[in-house]
């Protein structure tokens, strides 16, 4: 029903800029971007839900920011002063109101449709 498809990524040094979107077909509630480096779990990162609320992961406060286009159905993920630890596949992902309401953002398994994913790449 929902399809999110990604656009954005690549490689950058660090201190660098990176823009990350996302635009989905059909109806979405609660909009989220995760990221997942080798060998680890994957982690929230910004979330958009009820009334505009936003959430950020601790390690990317003050330096990402989440936004949308409710005309054209568009999230966006704006990363700044980019860190080589930033490095990992990032994914958009939708998911029901419920997540917004209670503050779930960080919650991969209660997001349903995922983007395919791109990769970011931060160099030192």
């Amino acid at each position: 029903q929902v399809r999110l498809v990604q656009s954005g990524g690549g490689s950058v040094q660090a201190g660098g800029s990176l823009r990350l979107s996302c635009a989905a077909s059909g109806e979405t509630n609660v909009m989220g971007w995760f990221r997942q480096a080798p060998g680890k779990e994957r982690e929230g990162v910004a979330g958009i839900g009820n009334h505009g609320r936003t959430w950020y992961a601790d390690s990317v406060k003050g330096r990402f920011t989440i936004s949308k286009d409710d005309t054209k159905n568009i999230v966006f993920l704006q990363m700044n002063s980019l860190k080589p630890e930033d490095t990992a596949m990032y994914y958009c992902a939708a998911g029901p109101s419920i997540v917004g309401t209670m503050g779930w953002f960080d919650r991969a398994a209660m997001f349903g449709v995922w983007g395919q994913g791109t990769q970011v790449t931060v160099s030192s």
